[in-house]
């Protein structure tokens, strides 16, 4: 372990680097022979993190090229004037980026050929592949999938100099490579055989590698950051889920727990060996290795403790929900922009396989214009007895599963409900101190409306989401999911999993003129283990932004709040201001 000084020196360092570190306006150069509208859609979408992209045609006058900034070269390239050629080498050499897709010529002589250090080998038909992260070391491609599926014009690349095969294919059991980068100088020069269709250039995966290597500043730490998580919690819980996620994810290392529990506090240390454990977590906010604090206590402690571990200068991502006021939001968001700090909040659901189907189906316009969403969770069974059951330190019925549902909704409607009002039930469970059911009403000055429905006394469940839109219906069911198995002394033991663990069965309905109803049924979209994790090591190593930003959960505490004071007042209708929200 480091001595407290060198640690204290360390950390001072780090700081003065910044955390939520502000980025420069990058002038994108696009050099393209093929822009089409949606090509054109499809590099603004790509640069949207680094500024406006410049189309540049052939016979267009070509602009000054800067040291600092990025060119695109994009499809095989006409004669340009050789003044022009030599700036695009300079710029590269002083600093600037320069990423080609399907640019790279059949020949070795010429311009573009030594430029880019690859020429074009025969290429394959068109159709899907899928492309592997190989194991060279780059900034480019840490923490991206480390295989995806992409459908294109495919171009394999053959290097012809010192660059690196960053992204390969098999094709008929050959490796192809299909991203090559290549030092230039103080700049870099990343060749893509991909990216030569309008939709592949819309890939998650290629789009976020060549977004990184359009920037000129793209650069990490080369280091791990030092995570800690505040409240273990019992055995399995978010506290252990925090710890799995962090060792699984590059460029992070868990090195403290806090728990007052002695019990958990050695449960963590075995359960990730090494670990530091504290019992406050005044001590942690002491521990320079600890740069990540991860807020995994019971909701009524979120804001003092995020508050807190901010002005301690810490990054802080907190569990769900972030608070319960608007209030609360505000001081956080407030505090992170002070500290220099980044904030963010485990909405980990937005990644889940089913609801990431839903967004792809309504991105996609399958749906139409969506104009009511409804959501449900729950059965007929006595509610668990901890503390997700008590109104105070859960902070109400509708901050737990309503911290996922309303951000679901959210997230599909846009903006937030102009009204909002709750209906709540206290009829069967007095034991504990949640309401037995709680249904959230929102509503839209536009019209559109949504509803989430919370119930431990619904013997039928309802689908876990129904989604109308101009064009169409899109149903999610629960499904059981029972473990069976046969154990020595026992034998059959059948154990029903949370009904909310298992993604949903999608199905869309459209009608058709002339034809009546037709139905699909949708797959779940490809599961992303510890994308949330994955996403604030990209934000602190690479500077890329945040998957879940505070004012995005700020919406969700909003209607929250309203929803916990309509049900407090016999349903009473509560309006959200919009400006303020």
């Amino acid at each position: 372990m480091r001595s407290n000084r060198s640690r204290r020196e360390a950390a001072r360092t780090r700081r003065a680097r910044g955390g939520s570190r502000g980025r420069r306006v990058v002038t994108i150069l696009v050099l393209s022979p093929r822009l089409t509208d949606g090509r054109r859609d499809a590099f603004r979408a790509l640069t949207r993190e680094l500024g406006e992209p410049s189309f540049l045609r052939p016979g267009d006058h070509p602009p000054e090229v800067a040291a600092g900034d990025a060119i695109i070269v994009d499809g095989p390239q006409p004669a340009r004037p050789l003044e022009f050629l030599a700036a695009i080498r300079a710029a590269v050499e002083r600093g600037a980026a320069l990423v080609a897709l399907g640019a790279a010529p059949s020949e070795r002589d010429g311009f573009w050929a030594d430029m880019l250090g690859v020429v074009a080998a025969p290429a394959p038909p068109a159709g899907e592949y899928f492309a592997r992260v190989t194991e060279a070391h780059s900034h480019i491609s840490a923490r991206v999938a480390r295989e995806f599926a992409i459908v294109d014009d495919f171009v394999p690349l053959m290097p012809l100099g010192r660059g690196s095969v960053i992204v390969d294919v098999s094709v008929a059991l050959r490796d192809c490579a299909a991203v090559i980068e290549t030092p230039r100088g103080a700049g870099r020069v990343v060749a893509c055989g991909f990216g030569n269709t309008d939709a592949a250039l819309r890939t998650p995966e290629l789009a976020q590698l060549l977004a990184r290597a359009l920037r000129p500043d793209l650069h990490c730490c080369g280091r791990h950051i030092g995570v800690g998580i505040v409240g273990y919690g019992p055995l399995g819980g978010m506290g252990y889920h925090h710890g799995l996620g962090v060792a699984q994810t590059d460029g992070i290392e868990l090195v403290a727990v806090v728990d007052p529990s002695l019990e958990r506090r050695k449960a963590a240390e075995a359960d990730f060996p090494g670990v530091r454990t504290y019992a406050a977590a005044s001590e942690l906010m002491e521990d320079d290795d600890v740069e990540i604090a991860l807020v995994a206590t019971p909701p009524a402690h979120h804001a003092s403790l995020t508050l807190a571990l901010l002005r301690a200068g810490k990054h802080v991502a907190c569990e769900k929900p972030l608070c319960l006021s608007v209030a609360e939001a505000d001081r956080l968001i407030e505090a992170a922009a002070a500290s220099g700090r980044s904030l963010t909040v485990h909405q980990n659901r937005r990644w889940d396989p089913d609801f990431a189907a839903i967004k792809r189906a309504a991105s996609a316009g399958l749906l139409g214009d969506i104009f009511n969403v409804e959501t449900f969770v729950g059965g007929f069974a006595h509610p668990c007895r901890t503390w997700h059951s008590d109104a105070v330190v859960s902070g109400g019925t509708g901050y737990d599963w309503g911290s996922h549902h309303v951000d679901w909704i959210l997230q599909l409607m846009g903006g937030v409900p102009r009204r909002v009002q709750a209906f709540g039930h206290k009829r069967v469970w007095h034991d504990v101190s949640n309401l037995d059911q709680i249904r959230i009403r929102m509503t839209w000055d536009d019209g559109r409306e949504a509803e989430f429905l919370q119930s431990d006394i619904a013997a039928v469940r309802r689908p876990k989401f129904y989604v109308q839109g101009t064009a169409g219906t899109l149903v999610g069911s629960y499904r059981t999911i029972t473990l069976e198995s046969i154990e020595p002394g026992r034998g059959y033991v059948a154990t029903e999993a949370h009904h909310a663990e298992a993604p949903a069965e999608l199905l869309f309905a459209r009608y058709e003129s002339g034809y009546g109803i037709s139905e699909t049924r949708l797959p779940p979209a490809v599961e992303q283990p510890f994308a949330f994790h994955r996403n604030l090591a990209d934000h602190l190593h690479l500077g890329e932004p945040l998957a879940v930003t505070p004012r995005s959960v700020r919406r969700v505490i909003a209607v929250l709040e309203a929803a916990h004071r309509s049900s407090t007042r016999d349903a009473s209708p509560e309006v959200i201001d919009l400006e303020e929200s």
